[in-house]
């Protein structure tokens, strides 16, 4: 997994970065850089700025001010056409009146180069995504999942220096994405191309990225490996938009300790004050069923909390159950495995005790906190 560092320097560089349009800001004050040969996705809500900021890089629209460099090369002013890379639109953007073979060759055509390496490498190209025998074909007899593998050739058939893909796979229906999110990945790592991604959806960002970019009302929430985006969010909103997440209120007693509704807990190291109202969060996977003649394994330090279960819903490979407690300020949801709740005959109605562990309880500031 690729850093920017002294053996690693950023291949794409954008710094303090804004876009207006008009009175809106869309992006603000944006600072980033990115190896070479790493993936890295945007990903964000609707209206977060995400897509404009890929099309800043592109050059389609340019940033009211700031800079972007590539390969140690200032783009900040170049025209699309001035800039080095590929780019895939969720859309496809394939030309409906020309051939497969055409579509790829159409960068290559442009560049000028001769008909027997345009051949050659439009034939490398489809053996690349799986589609050899498809060149003759239009874009209108290949379905959508085809489709995009070959606006993805077309993309990198001049082997740009990045690659750009602007929800890629969004157009397209569930198992289609999952199986052609894994061929983009495995076709990334082959050609080494520097790759950045705008998607909306978290499994896609999760599973395909080195490094995720989380971003908020034209701002950069974090910056992060996939792990450390879910398992460590830096705010809020991170642990809110990523995954599922309880929230619950609380009142931080000392720097490592939290106490919910009537019951304290050792969490994450924080820097409240003693009496502030926080927001404690666990996710519903880090919440353990304590078994009886498991209790004293537990780790003293995660105290347990009498439960019932007040609701299941079965999703297949676990259990999703709302737990009820009075000692508590609220409900809390736990996935629970199928082996847990058949060894622990688990049904609605269910009393039992639970951890939350303290490495997984981590407080944040409680917005509707008078202050």
């Amino acid at each position: 997994m690729l850093r920017t560092d002294d053996e690693n320097p950023a291949f794409l560089k954008i710094n303090a970065l804004w876009k207006a349009f008009g009175d809106f800001l869309a992006l603000k004050d944006i600072s980033l850089e990115v190896a070479e040969g790493e993936f890295v996705c945007f990903l964000g809500p609707s209206g977060c700025g995400k897509t404009t900021l890929l099309r800043a890089i592109a050059g389609l629209d340019p940033q009211t001010r700031g800079t972007i460099e590539q390969s140690s090369r200032d783009i900040s002013n170049l025209p699309p056409a001035q800039r080095d890379y590929g780019i895939v639109f969720q859309s496809y953007a394939l030309f409906p009146n020309l051939s497969i073979r055409r579509n790829v060759a159409y960068g290559l055509e442009n560049a000028g180069h001769s008909r027997s390496k345009i051949d050659a490498r439009v034939d490398e190209l489809l053996q690349l995504v799986d589609l050899p025998e498809q060149g003759n074909k239009y874009p209108a007899q290949l379905s959508g999942g085809q489709q995009q593998r070959i606006a993805l050739a077309r993309a990198i058939a001049t082997k740009p220096g990045l690659l750009l893909l602007d929800e890629p796979l969004s157009a397209l229906d569930a198992r289609v994405r999952v199986s052609l999110r894994h061929q983009i990945k495995e076709l990334q790592r082959k050609l080494g191309v520097t790759t950045v991604m705008v998607t909306h959806d978290q499994e896609e960002g999760l599973s395909m990225a080195d490094r995720i970019v989380v971003m908020n009302h034209g701002r950069i929430e974090q910056v992060g490996t996939p792990i450390q985006i879910y398992r460590d969010p830096d705010t809020l909103f991170v642990a809110d938009f990523i995954g599922e997440m309880n929230q619950v209120q609380g009142v931080a007693e000392t720097a490592d300790r939290v106490r919910i509704g009537e019951v304290s807990f050792n969490c994450q190291s924080h820097g409240f004050s003693p009496d502030e109202k926080v927001l404690a969060t666990v996710r519903p996977e880090d919440i353990v069923p304590i078994e009886r003649d498991h209790s004293d394994q537990a780790d003293p330090a995660d105290q347990g909390v009498e439960v019932h279960i007040g609701d299941m819903e079965f999703l297949g490979s676990y259990w999703k159950a709302r737990l009820d407690s009075p000692r508590l300020s609220g409900s809390l949801n736990a996935n629970l495995s199928m082996n847990a709740v058949r060894r622990m005959e688990l049904s609605v109605g269910s009393h039992l005790q639970v951890r939350l562990p303290s490495d997984r309880l981590k407080l944040f500031a409680n917005p509707s906190a008078v202050t």
